[in-house]
């Protein structure tokens, strides 16, 4: 019996989505709420109710849709698909532009109900994504993506979500998190190749960051004014030596003005000894006045008959991990000939 009440149900939905036309769209719903208060198998009940509120939605009655299943719910907490309806209401509060009620029922869904799935979808998967789009919120991101990757790890990409994860880690100065979920997502097959919106470069920040924490950082100095004295004075010894130590152990550079910084290339692979022997260095006396308060430029001249000019590139350390490093000085690349 309840096999053929399921049945009549769903060929009645035929027949009245077959028969209603556009111009007759509010008679199918009308149709289609009378159905609903008959007595009905609770799969045959669902496909009445979804279609009746994807109608209305598709007619941009949100207000109807969310008096419609915020009422259900209310009134039928026994029913199976609770969690889809409180889905459709988010979805309903979208559509009309209101993001934080949506948000409200995103969360409410998945903190109060299991998951359920519709047509092979996870309901708490679909909620997680919108909470993510629609939410400004590092701390609450964080938790959805987090939720993401524990939860659903074969349903989604790992690798970027690790990486938006260090960054919304960043805005919130967790810094430890950082460093985890950048070594997170160095560990995945596809972080050298993969390319993420918003995240420009983010196989060369993670191997920064990562390399920089495992090194012993000896090569820094406490001020731009040490730094400059320490490499002028080597210079004028010709003591490549001594240069060489000062130079940042990670990620060294030396390119041309219009090369970038992230290209194979750009990591300088050579000793200073090979350009010291034989030639006859000089530096400017003051710093390019180009140069800000985390970054400056010493033009220096007489390396090479084919490069003549290179401006040596300090910055100040970016590495709030820890506190005696971040804020020195390091001498972190070379620019071949002159600015642009």
């Amino acid at each position: 019996m309840i096999a053929k009440k399921a049945c009549a149900a769903l060929l009645i939905i035929m027949f009245l989505f077959c028969s209603c036309s556009k111009e007759s769209e509010s008679d199918y719903t009308k149709e289609l709420s009378s159905l609903l208060q008959t007595e009905l198998p609770d799969e045959s009940r669902f496909s009445v109710l979804n279609q009746l509120s994807q109608t209305m939605l598709n007619e941009n009655r949100t207000d109807d849709v969310i008096l419609l299943l915020t009422g259900w719910v209310n009134s039928h907490p026994e029913d199976q698909y609770n969690a889809w309806w409180l889905l459709m209401t988010a979805q309903a509060y979208l559509q009309a532009g209101a993001e934080p009620m949506a948000e409200l029922y995103f969360e409410r869904i998945i903190n109060n109900y299991d998951d359920l799935y519709i047509k092979g979808k996870s309901v708490h998967m679909m909620c997680l994504q919108n909470l993510i789009r629609i939410s400004d919120d590092p701390e609450n991101t964080t938790e959805y993506f987090s939720r993401l990757v524990s939860q659903f790890p074969d349903s989604v990409n790992k690798t970027e979500l690790y990486a938006r994860l260090a960054v919304e880690y960043e805005k919130l100065g967790e810094w430890n998190q950082v460093l985890k979920s950048w070594s997170d997502f160095l560990a995945q097959s596809d972080a050298a190749t993969i390319q993420i919106a918003g995240i420009p470069n983010a196989y060369s920040t993670a191997r920064n960051l990562i390399d920089f924490n495992n090194s012993s950082k000896n090569w820094t100095f406490d001020s731009l004014d040490a730094l400059e004295t320490a490499v002028k004075r080597a210079i004028s010894a010709y003591d490549y030596n001594t240069l060489e130590k000062y130079r940042s152990k990670v990620n060294f550079f030396s390119m041309s003005w219009r090369q970038d910084a992230t290209q194979d290339n750009s990591l300088a692979n050579f000793t200073m000894r090979d350009f010291m022997q034989g030639q006859r260095i000089r530096y400017n006396d003051a710093l390019d006045d180009s140069s800000t308060p985390d970054e400056a430029f010493l033009r220096t001249w007489g390396w090479s008959s084919y490069v003549n000019v290179w401006y040596l590139y300090f910055r100040k350390v970016n590495f709030p991990l820890d506190p005696e490093i971040n804020g020195r000085w390091e001498w972190a690349g070379i620019y071949y000939g002159e600015k642009l």
